[in-house]
């Protein structure tokens, strides 16, 4: 394991501030000057449940999140050891997360009793969470103020954490001022006295931390000199990809994890020429962005795997009258049904894959992280245009809050391209000016029109058509269109860049060959790096990242003679094992499955490949039950 990196966590009950919180601790370790990786786990009601971030904090980058804990926060009791009212006794609380010498801070004010941990190997520190508020605000003339100020025992916590871990608390509190400047200045100055307490009063209880949060950070400035690192989650790199590609209307009904995303894109309204439309539903919402791709727009719909099932109708009208578009950012989370509303997944390939009645075109694209996420979200937009189908965009609820500590995001080279176009000189393509939308071209492209210009008018219908846009039913003529529609696919397989296709890692004759898509990319690298720290076997890693048109060349070139191949999917079924023997015929013999709604961590997947080289178990089922 790289086990210099260390591992936080704070828990508590949902809508109790938790988040904010933990961006606040996020932005002090980063500012140190640490790569870090953050990761949030909500619950799915509004209020009261439990729910909690983890943060991984090193000097290298990262992309996976340890199921260890050095130092865990606990804002309530369920934290430490779970609800002791749940029936069936599923959730043991964080306490056995904390390694060995680690510290567990708690609120002596709770029901929470030090003999309750049976453990004797962690430190317990114990904050009287309100006391040291009041002691905050006392020299600031606010102390009755206590009650209404409670969010920010937080605050005391998360200072006091900062000793533990052996940093100091400057990052933190010009963080703080950071955050609450001009007219909230004032509560600046409550926030930073509140982690002056929590600090000093952590300072006392231990005298000295067990962990060496500055050298750390200093090792990370060594091995990234002169680095003015962003903060990033994933949510925000599709977003801005989207931007850059020049999106002009963002439909959308509200879901999770979707709805982090279309939140983000209506705050750009002002700054983009952008309209964002929250609709009635997921048919709206996608009927709506149809109808703008058709009408010459760069036209988005982002939503998850329920509100992806209302829009299936859309989806193929899209393809039949070969709109450019609409983009459609799919944010995969736990089904069937409602299923886990706000937990990870990746169950939902074969339903993207083929969403809707009949044969049909559309693209499919799986990024993993925050650079390609970027990149697919610009590119997929020149897709829809070029080949005047709708593109989906894989992600995931991983993706969605994975935050990364990345030194920047590549845009060079981003080129806008708006397909084949009708020009009103009378011209189009070699077309004549007696305009035909759907024409029969040598390359399967019909040049489009935009709305209001001469010449360019032509109909639009969900059945089948002519080349004016006229229903028939003609058999000649039906044998022509779907030949010419389906063939866009292959056009598109043959001009997208392999580079955009797959990627592989690792070693050229590993011992074994690790196939997957999206998020589990990263922390398969982790794991490969955690392996060889050991000297364990070596691994490669194929990630497909094209869907649809499948790269069976490309695949079935990075497969053939591997040593031993296994899938890693977070899905019950490994969806993708069973899409590539379909294409290529290459059966990938043992599955590597995480299916109980949270993301792989890195010690489950070092765990599960050594499982799997050990033996021939077909499935290897993957999960440490965390909260």
């Amino acid at each position: 394991m790289h086990d210099t990196d260390l591992a936080w966590l704070i828990g508590g009950p949902q809508g109790s501030g938790l988040d904010t919180s933990a961006q606040g601790f996020a932005r002090a370790v980063v500012q140190m000057g640490l790569r870090v990786v953050a990761n949030s786990e909500r619950h799915s009601n509004i209020m009261g449940e439990h729910s909690y971030q983890r943060l991984r904090l090193a000097s290298e980058d990262r992309y996976s999140l340890l199921d260890r804990v050095n130092v865990l926060v606990a804002l309530d009791d369920d934290t430490l050891i779970g609800d002791p009212d749940d029936e069936f006794g599923s959730y043991p609380g964080h306490l056995s997360e904390v390694v060995p010498g680690g510290v567990a801070i708690y609120d002596t004010g709770g029901r929470f009793k030090p003999a309750q941990a049976g453990r004797d190997d962690i430190t317990l520190v114990g904050m009287p969470y309100m006391e040291l508020l009041r002691e905050a605000l006392a020299p600031l003339g606010r102390e009755s103020e206590a009650n209404r100020l409670r969010i920010m025992t937080n605050v005391v916590a998360v200072a006091g954490s900062i000793f533990a871990l052996g940093g100091d608390i400057d990052a933190y509190l010009l963080g703080i001022r950071a955050e609450f400047s001009g007219r909230r200045a004032a509560l600046a100055d409550v926030n930073v006295r509140a982690a002056e307490v929590g600090y000093d009063f952590v300072a006392r209880e231990m005298g000295r931390s067990p962990f060496d949060l500055k050298a750390l950070a200093n090792e990370a400035k060594r091995s990234h000199p002169g680095s003015h690192p962003l903060f990033m989650r994933g949510m925000n790199a599709c977003a801005i990809g989207k931007l850059k590609a020049g999106l002009q209307i963002q439909t959308y009904y509200p879901i999770s994890p979707a709805t982090d995303e279309n939140v983000f894109l209506e705050g750009q309204q002002r700054d983009y020429d952008l309209l964002v439309v929250q609709c009635e539903d997921e048919i709206a919402a996608i009927q709506m962005a149809v109808g703008a791709a058709n009408g010459g727009a760069r036209a988005s719909t982002s939503t998850s795997g329920p509100g992806f099932a209302l829009m299936v109708e859309g989806i193929a009208y899209a393809s039949m009258i070969e709109a450019p578009g609409p983009v459609i950012m799919l944010w995969q989370r736990g089904g069937p049904s409602t299923g886990l509303p706000t937990r990870q997944d990746q169950s939902d390939l074969r339903f993207v894959l083929h969403p809707a009645q009949g044969d049909f075109p559309h693209i499919v694209v799986a990024p993993a992280d925050h650079q390609q996420i970027f990149d697919d979200a610009f590119e997929a937009f020149n897709w829809a245009d070029r080949y005047q189908m709708p593109v989906v965009v894989m992600l995931d609820k991983y993706q969605v809050d994975l935050s990364l500590t990345i030194d920047e995001i590549r845009q060079e080279n981003l080129v806008i391209d708006r397909g084949a176009r009708f020009h009103t000189n009378g011209q189009a393509n070699g077309e004549s000016a007696d305009y035909l939308r759907f024409a029969f071209t040598p390359e399967g492209i019909s040049p489009r029109s935009f709305p209001g210009e001469a010449g360019g008018v032509f109909w639009s219908t969900s059945d089948e058509h002519d080349q004016r846009g006229h229903i028939t039913e003609d058999a000649e003529n039906r044998i022509r269109m779907m030949d010419k529609r389906m063939g866009k696919l292959d056009l598109a397989a043959r001009e997208i860049p392999s580079g955009r296709k797959l990627s592989i890692y690792g070693p050229k004759d590993p011992d074994l060959t690790l196939v997957g898509y999206g998020s589990v990319t990263g922390i398969v690298l982790d794991a490969m790096d955690a392996l060889a720290d050991q000297g364990g076997p070596s691994i490669g890693f194929v990630q497909v990242r094209l869907m649809r048109p499948f790269p069976v060349q490309e695949v079935t070139e990075a497969l053939s003679g591997a040593n031993r191949l296994a899938l890693i999917e977070g899905s019950f079924s490994g969806n993708l094992a069973g899409l590539i023997r379909e294409h290529t015929g290459i059966h990938i013999p043992q599955k590597l499955l995480k299916y109980d709604g949270r993301p792989f961590s890195e010690e489950e997947l070092v765990e599960a490949i050594t499982q799997a080289l050990a033996g021939n178990e077909a499935r290897i089922h993957v999960s440490h039950r965390s909260g």
